[in-house]
């Protein structure tokens, strides 16, 4: 009976979430490990914390078949963090193909650890982008584009440029305090 309540809760949310033109759904777990929806923003202590934005696509239909085939034989995850101009233009390019992708904050010591065996490193460089079984660590979009291109997505959105495409955002707890390490970053620039 619970996973039947869920499900319809679930249900209702979405649907009164699609309801809503430009609707964000956040998906959290409490310290106990209870798993809440909720459409505002999960408290500073939340753990596991996905965003997915439902945008203005709501009766729009499907992504195209093509698009749709290049998602399922190989998934798009992005790894970012707090890497500026890097992260904001990887995520431009993939919105600007219309490519759905998750992206994974590596604030949370859990999706570090997974990309730090990912990429086979002793360091978390971001962005980090994963397509299928094909990794490419660092900006620079021609690489980008050919992995993309490779994989079968589309070289332009073909969703109007009103909608977006799926994207689903992993975000760990953020860190109150920073490093020491961070710290002497700042206290190194002019």
């Amino acid at each position: 009976m619970p996973n039947g309540f869920l499900a319809l809760c679930m249900t209702a949310c979405l649907a009164a979430a699609g309801a809503h033109a430009d609707q964000t759904l956040y998906r959290w777990t409490d310290a106990n490990g209870r798993v809440f929806y909720t459409d505002t923003p999960p408290p500073g202590d939340a753990r596991n914390v996905e965003k997915k934005n439902l945008g203005d696509r709501a009766g729009s239909g499907t992504l195209p078949y093509a698009t749709q085939m290049a998602a399922k034989n190989f998934p798009v995850i992005l790894y970012t963090s707090d890497c500026g101009e890097a992260c904001e233009e990887g995520r431009k390019l993939l919105d600007g193909r219309g490519v759905p992708y998750a992206e994974k904050i590596a604030r949370d010591q859990g999706i570090q650890a997974e990309l730090l065996n990912l990429v086979g490193g002793a360091t978390v460089e971001v962005p980090v982008l994963v397509v299928g079984r094909t990794i490419v660590r660092g900006w620079e979009s021609g690489q980008w584009h050919s992995t993309l291109d490779a994989a079968g997505y589309p070289k332009t959105s073909p969703i109007p440029r009103s909608t977006s495409a799926k994207k689903k955002k992993v975000e760990g707890p953020k860190k109150e305090a920073a490093t020491t390490q961070d710290a002497s970053k700042q206290e190194a620039k002019p």
